[in-house]
């Protein structure tokens, strides 16, 4: 396995989903717990990551040192090679001229990182600050027109550390550069695959519950499906979900939940209505990080109460990925921008009774869908397209109210059907309807209409991290247009998001 010290990348996900492509297992750890992970793991090597912070900064994220010695190959990118340079006696300064985006990198040295590698490729900088002086015993193996040590390394003792980010798309050699440090430098081998994942996460979650009673919170979408199903076969009946219907779900959604994890599965599920209370809640609140905390709020609440009438039970499961955890909280403990939170991780109580099981906590969304279909998950949840945990209050943009939502699931359903027929759904990340809180003049039967506005989603990604906006053919979207206006009371307007993330996000709260 590879061990990935985070030290604040927004990037940290690409790395580990670039080691992972290539069927060897990793684990993202903090600065604190990284001598404590690579000592009880023994990884075959450590990738420390980029980061926001400048490393003669009060504050900034640091390892101990000792870690150099330990005769693992290290990989330093960005911030974690300036790290390196600065434990090891070498000297980082304020960059005269800051480096952000394409710059073209001249390798000095054909072997380890670089071995197989163009002498001149395009790499992707993000960087203030710059290497002005290298450790005793590295050498510069790479530059750029702006930075002398774009890369350099210590071949005796496996230390590395390039100055741009291999992982993104935009170091188009980035990929084999990996591949250099995870098969020629650290002699990984290719054995980690979602087989390997599900049959270890069993005997995991075995020994975590024993003989004790697990609850999950079923929300119907993937990630808490694949969690619930992968729970139960590891424990059967001593796995109780519970599905609360918040009144924000989509047409018919707890319905087809029923016929799929019940009657086909036969996982024990109890659902619990719960619609009346959640709007009562959301009454008169607009502000999107409100209603997500008011949800939050409000399902534990909901949840608690049911579970407190499963007797024995000792642990609460969840379907958490980690980019729900990347965006809600610090990548490595300190304070960070809240892009915004998500019930899964933003709505737990500090103090809670139970105890948590996550079993997708390092898991990316396509992994999970792998690993649905390994465990026998129906085809058609497994390709689900995301769904928020606050569902559609989120969607409606501004106040809540059971009429705004009767018209997006109306719309929403005519949409995910033209999807559905064009072929469409599995290569969208996700398609969705938006309604606005303006209403614009229209003309119907020679009438004039004042009506609602719904806003068309589309977007292609492989892991919600980035995403770029789908160019849905010109002759669907307006098919989609002209169902959604004559078929849907309510709404006289269609227009199409055509922002990419960043600097949008996906949904629109």
């Amino acid at each position: 396995m590879i061990i990935i010290i985070d030290f604040g990348s927004q990037y940290n996900q690409l790395i580990a989903r670039r080691v992972r492509e290539n069927h060897v297992y990793c684990q993202i750890e903090t600065p604190a717990a990284a001598l404590e992970a690579i000592r009880r793991h023994s990884p075959q090597g450590v990738i420390l990551s980029g980061g926001p912070s400048s490393i003669y900064e009060a504050g900034s994220p640091k390892i101990d040192p000792s870690l150099f010695d330990l005769g693992i190959p290290v990989l330093g990118i960005c911030y974690g090679m300036q790290f390196m340079t600065a434990a090891l006696g070498g000297r980082v300064e304020r960059a005269r001229r800051r480096e952000y985006g394409f710059a073209e990198l001249s390798i000095k040295s054909a072997r380890g990182l670089f071995h197989g590698i163009d002498r001149t490729t395009t790499c992707w900088m993000s960087h203030g600050d710059s290497i002005k002086k290298l450790p005793r015993g590295f050498k510069a193996t790479a530059s750029t027109a702006n930075t002398a040590f774009a890369a350099a390394c210590d071949d005796r003792r496996r230390l590395y550390g390039v100055q741009f980010h291999p992982e993104v798309d935009h170091t188009p050699l980035g990929r084999a550069m990996l591949k250099n440090f995870l098969f020629g430098i650290c002699g990984c081998k290719r054995s980690w695959t979602m087989k390997s994942f599900a049959k270890e996460a069993v005997a995991e979650i075995r020994r975590t519950v024993g003989d004790k009673k697990v609850i999950l919170g079923l929300s119907g979408g993937v990630d808490s499906s694949v969690a619930a199903v992968l729970i139960h076969q590891s424990i059967g009946k001593r796995l109780t979900c519970i599905f609360v219907d918040n009144g924000l779900l989509r047409k018919n959604e707890a319905a087809q939940l029923k016929q799929t994890l019940r009657q086909q599965l036969q996982i024990n599920i109890r659902f619990v209505n719960a619609a009346a209370l959640f709007l009562k809640a959301l009454r008169g609140v607009t502000d999107p990080e409100r209603k997500r905390k008011i949800i939050g709020r409000v399902f534990m609440q909901v949840f608690e109460a049911e579970a407190r009438k499963i007797k024995g039970a000792e642990f609460l499961a969840q379907g958490t990925l980690y980019p729900d955890v990347i965006e809600s909280i610090s990548a490595f403990g300190g304070p960070s921008s809240v892009i915004k939170s998500h019930h899964n991780v933003g709505g737990l109580p500090k103090r809670m009774r139970l105890k948590l099981v996550e079993p997708l906590r390092y898991l990316f969304k396509d992994e999970v869908r792998s690993l649905g279909e390994q465990i026998g998950l129906p085809e058609d949840l497994v390709w689900r397209q995301p769904f928020p945990g606050p569902g559609l209050a989120i969607r409606v943009i501004g106040e809540i109210t059971a009429r705004r939502l009767q018209i997006l699931r109306n719309v929403d359903e005519v949409l995910l059907e033209e999807i559905g027929t064009e072929g469409l759904t599995q290569k969208l990340w996700q398609s969705f309807a938006v309604l606005l809180p303006i209403k614009s003049v229209g003309v119907m039967g020679d009438a004039r209409t004042y009506e609602n506005i719904a806003a068309i989603r589309a977007v292609t990604s492989r892991d919600a991290m980035t995403a770029d906006w789908a160019r849905l053919p010109h002759e669907v979207l307006a098919r989609i247009s002209n169902r959604i206006i004559n078929e849907v009371d309510g709404v006289n307007r269609v227009v199409y998001d055509i922002s990419s993330k960043p600097p949008s996000t996906i949904e629109w709260e």
